[in-house]
């Protein structure tokens, strides 16, 4: 949720400066940096998992549906640019001010449950590797990214509650705003409600796995970790899941707690305010950058992503150098054509 900045804000010192400025030079830097790597990282990553769909298996089903999350959240992320830009000026309607704050949320929390799911997919595979082969099947994994899609639509759908508003004190219409002052008891709760579903339970979960894979990785022997891909795949994972819930999530999720428990208090100084204003826009950029994380997991723990990549390449080789050796008889015949 982004903070209420739109004029001054009443502290114990009298009134405090805005943060407009600031606001809006980081929102659209940020998002803009976003926009470019998330549609590169993720654009790429989905062509390549679609092309070598043949090659299927449960953690390439959630690389899928993650990759689609992050490129569906960051679309909506241009809209956020030019919001900032025009200086907190919202010109494209209610409807896409829900879908816009909606898609964001929706993909935060998809992620953290499809790295999940990835983490426990991981876990049986090294752990229990005689029932992962009955337990982990693709049809499984599917039906576990249609319950992910709509219990996080679900969870979410309080967010498409927030849409655009008019403020008389600037004479702007608002979108990303919450209220200042009022309903925030209710966001409180909600609030609580999403960081234990929607963050910690997911984060416990993959904690639980990583210490059961890190336990048997560490029994096996020199020569048997070596034989075992899996191994390096494991190891690479649990590096970048855990980069990416300390950077992006963990940050947003303590200080969205802080910051809804700071609005409800009278006794704030401007400094506070102030500070704690910056600190929610520097956490929502760094949530919205998990998009640009996720395209790393795919590439360096993915299951044979980069064996798909090269086999993709080889394809594609191939059918250019045919399509070459079909025209070159036809370029024959033209010259011959001509010199006769």
């Amino acid at each position: 949720m982004e903070p209420n900045v739109t004029g001054n804000v009443e502290g114990n010192s009298g009134e405090c400066p805005p943060i407009d400025d600031f606001r809006n030079q980081v929102y659209s830097t940020a998002y803009s940096l976003i926009t470019v790597l998330g549609l590169g990282g993720n654009g790429f990553a989905l062509v390549v998992l679609i092309r070598t769909y043949r090659q299927s298996s449960p953690f390439h089903i959630y690389m899928l549906n993650l990759a689609v999350s992050d490129l569906l959240c960051v679309m909506t992320l241009p809209l956020r640019v030019l919001y900032y830009v025009n200086k907190g000026q919202w010109n494209h309607g209610d409807f896409l001010c829900r879908v816009s704050s909606y898609a964001l949320y929706v993909n935060l929390y998809c992620s953290i449950y499809f790295m999940a799911a990835m983490s426990v997919t991981r876990f049986l595979a090294i752990v229990f590797p005689v029932q992962n082969m009955r337990l982990a099947t693709e049809t499984r994994a599917r039906l576990v990214c249609g319950f992910i899609w709509v219990f996080i639509c679900l969870m979410s759908s309080p967010f498409l509650a927030s849409g655009q508003n008019f403020d008389p004190h600037t004479n702007k219409t608002k979108c990303f705003e919450p209220p200042n002052g009022k309903n925030v008891s209710k966001l409180v709760v909600l609030n609580y409600l999403s960081v234990v579903v929607g963050f910690a339970l997911p984060f416990l979960v993959i904690l639980l796995c990583y210490a059961g894979i890190v336990r048997v990785l560490l029994s096996r022997t020199s020569s048997a970790r070596r034989q075992q891909g899996t191994s390096t795949r494991a190891i690479r994972m649990i590096v970048i899941v855990l980069l990416t819930f300390l950077i992006c999530f963990m940050p947003y999720h303590v200080q969205r707690t802080i910051h809804l428990n700071f609005l409800s208090r009278k006794d704030t100084t401007c400094s506070e305010t102030v500070g704690m204003q910056k600190f929610v826009v520097v956490t929502l950029c760094l949530a919205a950058s998990n998009s640009c994380f996720d395209p790393l997991l795919y590439f360096f723990s993915g299951e044979g992503f980069r064996t798909r990549l090269s086999s993709l390449r080889r394809s594609m080789k191939s059918s250019t150098l045919n399509r070459l050796a079909r025209m070159k008889p036809a370029a024959v015949r033209e010259s011959g054509r001509s010199n006769s």
